[in-house]
Formats: C-alpha cells, structure tokens, sequence
C-alpha cells in the first residue's frame, strides 16, 4: 500500500511539475529558514551518521527545525523530528528552504544546492571495497551513469565526514573531492561507545528473543552483480544454510538475518520460526549490534562498526576472489587484516561458531590491530566534534 498523495503529486504529470516548476520556485523566491533536514539512504530509514547528528542536537537542547526525508509512513522518525514524504511539496520544500542538510548517500535528483545552504555528506563507512571514481568497471544497475551523478553531488559538498586516518586519503582521491574532509569519527557509532547491558536486554526483548541463548546476526552486503533480469532490483543470495545451523546449533542459538537496503524487500520471510528471524525492516542495526554476541558479515563496512563493540566476527566470504579481483577490489591486504577466520563455506561458518571463544582468542591480536587503525575515533564523541563544527554559534 502507498502512501496517500495529494491530487498534484500523483502521476508522471504531477511529479514532473513539481520538480521542474514548485521546486525551481521554492529555490527562487521562498527564502532560507533555520532548518536541519536529515536524508539516511534517500529516505529509507532514518538512521546512520544522520541519526547520531540528530541525537547530539536534541542533546544539546537545539531547538531547530529538524526534518527528515521517508519514503513512506512506515519509516520510524526519531523523537522530536518531522517525516516529510519524498515527492511531496513538503519535501520539495524542505529540500529548497533548509539552511542544513545532512545526508548519507549522494541526494537524488533534481537536487541543488543554493547560497545559504550546508550540505553535510557524512558517508556511510570505512572503505574496504572500492568506492567512488576507483570502481574501474562498474556493475551495478546504474552502470556509468553513476559517474556523472556523483560528480554533480560532489561538487555541491561543503563538508565531508571521515571515520577515521586511514579513510580520508581514500575519500578524497575516490570521490575526486578538493573541499574540507573532517577527520572526526562516526556519529551513529557513538551508542556503540556508551549503550548498555540494560539497552541490549531491550532490544532483544522488543524481538523477541528468549533469554539466554546466543544471537548471531548475519550481515551481508550487496553485489553489484547480482540483479534480476528486469534489471531493477538488487538479489540477495542467501548462502548460509540455516536449516544445517538450525540441526548443528538451533538448541543455543537464535540467527538475525539483516539484508543491505539495496535488496531489502528481497531477504526471505519464512524462516525457521525461533530460531531465525528477518530483522531487516528494524529501524536501526547498531541496535542489532548491541542485541548479538557475534556477527557474521562479509565485505559489508559493518566490521569496522563493530569492531567497536569488541566481539567477535566471523566472514562468510564464499565469493572471495571474485569479489577482490573483479567486482569491486579491495583497499588493503583483507586476508592479512581481518580481525577473524574468513570461511569459504556454511559448514565452516556453522563450526566457528560452536566454537566462538576459542576463535575469538585465536585472531586477539589481529582484532587489536585493526581497532588500532580503524577504530580510533570511536570515542563516543563523534557526533559532538561534527555538531562544534557544523553548527558552533
């Protein structure tokens, strides 16, 4: 079901007036207004570095304005924030009147930037696939037209946010960036540093989850390669053989499966009832993080997240050489540097966790190095550092 639209913003028509003539108005003639609009994946959810942001306003008792972009009503809003419709006129409006805005992924189109405006890109994560103008061969649905996409949100950039030291060479080579880059961590990993036992007991408790029982949850990313045939929708090509983990594990154990936003609607519904549940559609994944003892992931920049939470992680990397030589490539040695076992197969996965401990112990002092160079600013102070700069009187 979609979301109620008003006659004006329904149909090809409608939309296309919108964009071409009340959006190109609002920039014209309504002037700026003292308003913070957030976007988190074009709309999709409203989380990540934007939600961190937001948390350390509402904190320091900022009494703006904050908007925040949803595809639909379905989308949970933070306290004290305004969903406005994406391609509706308050959206249009919010995106042409607010003297801030905040987004982490490129704003799609018709988007542009006007004098009194401060467009924050706070990315999404540490690089380990290659990103940006490095991807040589792109592959994914929007294929070279990405180039000139990302070139025109680039260049309307004032400030770009980086994680960490390692990141902002990257950044500023990958998306061909000259403006200011502040090296000052990310905000949406600030509740890593300070979330609690309490807080973790409530997000398992609002899924329902029986105590004492391990969670692990499975996050993956998405390839770039793998679409269906209509050429719209990314696959998610689920590997991992839950029934097996279920037959070898399913006693001590509860498996959250967390599918990219890119093939969100595609991760399968029915799974084992009690044992694996589909956590896609919750709102925020550092809350999952705090709710699981150990993640299995991939490529996904999910590791250096939890890195910061010190427990394990294993990689489900069945597609290793593929990934690594010709869809995307890597930054740096991933098989020298993985703070955990990489598992070519499910069985392999399934074992490490029966015996997550002594895993765990095993890649100590690889865990320790790669904190060291890739953790270092998650301080709990992160979103504090981007608020001084961004919004300091």
């Amino acid at each position: 079901a979609g979301p109620r639209l008003r006659r004006v913003e329904q149909g090809n028509f409608g939309r296309r007036a919108l964009r071409r003539g009340f959006y190109p108005a609002m920039l014209r003639s309504a002037p700026v207004r003292d308003a913070v609009f957030f976007v988190s994946w074009k709309g999709k959810q409203c989380t990540g570095n934007p939600l961190g942001i937001a948390e350390e306003l509402r904190r320091r008792g900022d009494d703006r304005e904050h908007l925040w972009a949803v595809t639909d009503w379905s989308v949970p809003v933070p306290e004290g924030g305004t969903g406005v419709l994406r391609g509706t006129e308050e959206y249009y409006e919010a995106l042409a009147r607010s003297k801030y805005l905040i987004s982490n992924d490129d704003m799609q189109l018709p988007f542009r930037k006007r004098d009194g405006q401060f467009y924050l890109q706070t990315w999404h994560g540490t690089p380990l696939k290659r990103i940006g103008f490095d991807i040589t061969n792109p592959q994914f649905i929007s294929g070279t037209a990405y180039f000139d996409h990302l070139a025109r949100d680039v260049a309307q950039w004032d400030l770009l946010l980086s994680p960490n030291p390692f990141s902002t060479p990257i950044m500023r080579r990958a998306f061909r960036y000259e403006g200011e880059i502040g090296e000052y961590g990310y905000p949406r990993n600030d509740l890593l540093c300070r979330g609690t036992a309490e807080m973790a007991v409530r997000v398992r408790a609002r899924l329902g989850l029986p105590a004492g029982k391990r969670v692990v949850l499975y996050a993956p990313t998405w390839r770039d390669n793998q679409v269906y045939a209509n050429g719209r929708r990314y696959r998610f090509d689920m590997r991992l053989d839950l029934e097996r983990a279920w037959r070898e594990l399913g006693e001590d154990h509860v498996f959250l499966i967390r599918g990219h936003h890119h093939n969100a609607d595609d991760v399968p519904a029915g799974m084992r009832d009690g044992f694996a549940l589909n956590v896609t559609a919750y709102p925020d994944i550092t809350e999952l993080y705090l709710a699981s003892d150990v993640l299995v992931t991939d490529y996904s920049s999910a590791m250096f997240d939890y890195a910061v939470t010190g427990r394990p992680i294993l990689f489900f990397v069945y597609d290793l050489a593929e990934y690594r030589d010709s869809l995307r490539g890597f930054y740096f040695d991933f098989e020298a540097e993985a703070p955990g076992p990489l598992l070519p197969d499910s069985a392999g996965v399934i074992e490490a966790i029966r015996d997550v401990a002594a895993v765990a112990a095993e890649h100590r002092d690889a865990y320790q190095r790669f904190t060291a160079r890739f953790c270092s600013l998650d301080d709990g102070k992160a979103g504090a550092r981007v608020c001084d700069r961004v919004f300091a009187p």
